[in-house]
C-alpha cells in the first residue's frame, strides 16, 4: 500500500504553490505589461505572493478566484479589499457566500467599474492621469480650511466617473487618510498634503506599502533624508516621473 506522509504532501503543496506562482507571473505581465516590466518579477512574485495571503483571509483559495484577485490588484491597488474608493469589494469579500459565489460577484462588479468608470479602453483612467499630472504641477493656494472641499472639487473635476462611484463618503474617508499619512511623515504644506491624496487617488489607498509601487515606500523609509520637506520635494520628483512614464504608454496599457 503507498502511504504518503504529511512531509510528502508538503512539497506536493509547495511544488502546485510555486508553479501557480510562476503561472501568475506569466499573466500578469499578460495584464499589465508595462507595471511588470518596471518592477521586475522579483518584486513581482513580491506583489503575488502578498496578494495570494490577502486572498487566503477571505477563503480565495481556488485558482478562480486567487487569478481574480490578483487582477484586481493591478487594476485598483495592493490594498484594494480595504480601500474606502471600493466598498463594495470588502462587502463582497466579507460576505457570507463561498468562494465562486463572492468571486462571481467581485467579477461582475468589476465589469461595471470598467464601464463605468475606466471608459473603452482605460480612456477615462488615461485622461485622468494626465490631470492629476497637471495637478501635481500646478501651484496650490488652499488655506488649510479648505483642503477638504477644496480638494473634493479637485477629485470631481479630475477624474468625474470615478469620484461618482466613489460616492461623499469614499472620498470623504480617502481625504481623511491622506491627511493622517501626511502628518504621520511630518509633512506640513498643503503641497504636500495634496501629493499624497493624488498618489493615493491613483494608485489605491494603501500605495504608501505597495509592493508594485515600491520607490513609494522606499522613499518616505529612506533614513538618508532627515527632513520632512526635502523627503516630500523627493516623493513629488519621482511622483511625476511615474506619471509621465504612465503617460507614456500606449493608452490600452494604462491601468488604474
Amino acid at each position: 500500500m503507498l502511504i504518503i506522509r504529511d512531509a510528502q504532501m508538503m512539497v506536493f503543496e509547495d511544488a502546485a504553490r510555486r508553479a501557480f506562482e510562476d503561472e501568475m507571473v506569466a499573466h500578469s505581465h499578460t495584464f499589465s505589461p508595462s507595471l511588470c516590466r518596471v518592477i521586475g518579477d522579483a518584486q513581482l512574485r513580491v506583489a503575488l505572493r502578498q496578494a495570494m495571503a490577502r486572498a487566503a483571509r477571505y477563503g480565495f483559495t481556488y485558482r478562480g478566484p486567487l487569478r481574480l484577485f490578483i487582477e484586481m490588484m493591478f487594476l485598483c491597488g495592493s490594498h484594494f479589499d480595504t480601500d474606502p474608493q471600493y466598498p463594495m469589494v470588502g462587502e463582497v469579500l466579507r460576505g457570507s457566500g463561498g468562494q465562486m459565489e463572492r468571486a462571481e460577484l467581485l467579477h461582475q462588479g468589476t465589469h461595471d467599474y470598467q464601464t463605468q468608470v475606466a471608459g473603452p479602453q482605460n480612456a477615462n483612467v488615461t485622461n485622468a492621469l494626465r490631470e492629476l499630472s497637471r495637478l501635481a504641477r500646478a501651484p496650490f493656494d488652499l488655506a488649510s480650511d479648505d483642503f477638504v472641499p477644496g480638494m473634493r472639487r479637485e477629485m470631481f473635476r479630475v477624474f468625474p466617473e470615478r469620484a461618482a462611484y466613489i460616492g461623499e463618503r469614499g472620498l470623504m474617508a480617502l481625504l481623511d487618510e491622506a491627511r493622517e499619512i501626511a502628518h504621520t511623515h511630518q509633512f506640513v504644506s498643503t503641497r504636500a498634503h495634496v501629493l499624497v491624496l493624488i498618489l493615493m487617488f491613483a494608485f489605491g489607498h494603501g500605495c504608501v506599502d505597495d509592493p508594485l509601487y515600491p520607490w513609494i515606500a522606499r522613499t518616505l523609509g529612506d533614513p538618508r533624508i532627515v527632513n520632512p520637506a526635502a523627503r516630500a520635494a523627493r516623493l513629488e520628483r519621482k511622483a511625476l516621473t511615474w506619471l509621465d512614464h504612465v503617460l507614456a504608454r500606449p493608452q490600452a496599457d494604462a491601468v488604474s
